[in-house]
């Protein structure tokens, strides 16, 4: 017997579409606005992962320049069939206003490791697209409907069949379910069991109401009935559990007969608080009745905390809690992901300086296009980020230093720049809550050029401070305790006058922006990421 602890993929890794192949797992879950597209994790038994893959990895599968925050790759669907993997997502371009601009594609690659294919579009008249594998050898893309009408927007499921020999949709558009009372019907997956075709759904939205529903018909075009006691799996009545915001996923079926479910779910710090890790992936052992419908294992709707399963542990490479980049390698870590564009020498380099990483400065953090930053994910929320700089800036619109990032109006920066004095440079901090921009410190720090810096930051819960050494000194505090809750979906979506889409997590990372144009660059020593599992920070 082994023990899984959920969420079992920890940090931003939502909308998980999970299959089994042989006696492998895999998961395929969203990445938004960050680029490489669709993190793709693999285990041997649904206890261990480990960070496989990023499939859309060329600018020709994925363009991203100039979408919005929280936009770009939303709900991949992750199949296999025909020994092909396949895998469906959309590259939603702006969400903004009653118009949508979501169109859809499929890549497919005979290795899960790729090469994966150039994409093939599919459709844009809604977001998640799912492709189904029927046993007559057809193929089915659902999807949720973006209807802009009378700001009805969730226009219910779609259905339409693709053929895969004219890679093109074909036939009717088949509308097979209007939602249920939850709303805002979304994520469709199809499966086959016993003759009947069930559809599993997300609704309530991606929030605190969110849930995992279920409905099923003898024919696939339906009409569906829904599940008797729906929805089966959320945590929207069980506001003092861990893990919120249940719902968005899918089924897979062991060797041994047993069933799992995946859902998205949220850690908030206090009941119905802000979830600074963003949405996670976890899973529920669910069972079936002797009246065809699905059930938890446990009773209870809610994502269990942690269960037993009779599978061996079989581990594989498994992703470290904590880990450290020399900038040794002739790569980067996988855990690094760039805003929008592909990480290319232009601008990240391991060659120009051995032993270093040189980031070229490039636009500003509030930029839609080409950013110069590399961050990972803020996994949980007792961790300590660190890294060294060589940085000679010679104007005060060039800057280098440690960034904790949500999106463009949502971040705090530790930066070096140039001083106003001959000489010297200044060390400052930038917070930028709700789009507007502030020094933190009164006065800056100036220290002599030439110098290495040293910065890091913790967070303690929503605590997060920022630190600053040169060589051979003491840390010492840089600024106040800022509130590191601000870096949540659920706070942008506060604070926002307007709608903003908002459903990635908080990243801490390396960043460098020159305003001027010159691309001058800074060079990064290390970059250390800790989790701190007493608690406190050192």
């Amino acid at each position: 017997m082994t023990r899984i602890n959920n969420p079992v993929l920890r940090g931003f890794y939502p909308d998980p579409s999970m299959i089994r192949v042989g006696e492998d797992y895999y998961i395929a879950t969203s990445t938004f606005e960050w680029f490489p597209g669709i993190s793709l994790h693999h285990s041997r038994d649904l206890v261990h992962w480990e960070l496989l893959e990023y499939p859309l990895n060329r600018p020709s599968q994925l363009d991203m320049l100039g979408n919005p925050d929280s936009c770009g790759v939303w709900a991949p669907c992750l199949t296999y069939a025909n020994e092909t993997y396949y895998l469906c997502y959309t590259n939603v371009r702006s969400f903004d206003g009653v118009w949508k601009d979501t169109p859809n594609f499929l890549v497919t690659a005979s290795d899960i490791r790729g090469p994966w294919s150039e994409p093939v579009f599919l459709h844009a008249r809604g977001f998640d697209p799912s492709l189904f594998h029927d046993e007559d050898g057809r193929k089915w893309v659902s999807s949720m409907l973006v209807d802009h009408r009378k700001g009805k927007f969730f226009g219910g499921i779609i259905l339409q069949e693709w053929d895969e020999v004219t890679q093109k949709m074909t036939g009717p558009v088949h509308h097979i379910f209007a939602g249920s009372e939850l709303g805002l019907t979304e994520g469709p997956h199809l499966f086959k069991r016993n003759g009947w075709y069930y559809l599993i759904l997300a609704e309530g939205g991606t929030e605190y109401g969110h849930a995992w529903s279920l409905a099923r018909s003898r024919r696939i075009t339906g009409p569906y009935e829904l599940h008797p006691d729906n929805p089966v799996i959320s945590s929207r009545d069980y506001p003092d559990h861990p893990l919120q915001k249940a719902g968005h996923g899918n089924l897979v079926e062991t060797p041994t007969g047993a069933w799992y479910a995946t859902a998205l779910v949220g850690r908030p710090l206090s009941k119905h608080g802000r979830c600074i890790t963003g949405r996670e992936t976890a899973l529920i052992p669910v069972k079936w009745e002797a009246d065809e419908w699905l059930y938890t294992q446990h009773g209870e709707k809610y994502p269990p905390l942690s269960f037993q399963v009779e599978e061996p542990a079989v581990p594989t490479m498994v992703n470290q809690a904590s880990w450290r980049a020399d900038f040794t390698s002739p790569k980067l870590a996988l855990k690094f992901q760039s805003l929008r564009v592909p990480m290319s020498e232009d601008w990240v380099s391991l060659k120009a300086r051995p032993g270093y990483l040189r980031l070229f400065g490039r636009e500003s953090l509030t930029s839609f296009h080409r950013q110069s930053l590399i961050a990972t994910r803020i996994t949980e929320v007792h961790l300590q980020a660190e890294t060294s700089l060589e940085f000679a800036p010679e104007d005060f619109q060039q800057l280098a230093g440690l960034v904790a990032y949500y999106n463009t109006g949502h971040y705090y920066y530790a930066y070096l720049s140039d001083g106003e004095e001959e000489g010297m440079n200044e060390i400052s901090l930038l917070a930028c809550d709700n789009f507007e921009s502030k020094e933190v410190l009164e006065v800056p720090l100036l220290i002599p050029q030439g110098q290495k810096v040293y910065l890091r930051l913790t967070l303690d819960r929503a605590d997060l401070q920022f630190y600053y050494r040169l060589e051979d000194t003491a840390w010492h505090t840089l600024g106040p305790i800022l509130d590191g809750s601000i870096l949540s979906d659920d706070y942008v979506r506060e604070g926002s006058a307007r709608y903003r889409p908002a459903f990635t997590g908080a990243f801490v990372g390396i960043c460098c922006q020159d305003l001027t144009g010159n691309q001058g660059y800074a060079d990064f020593e290390y970059f250390a990421y800790e989790v701190l599992t007493n608690k406190t920070s050192k």
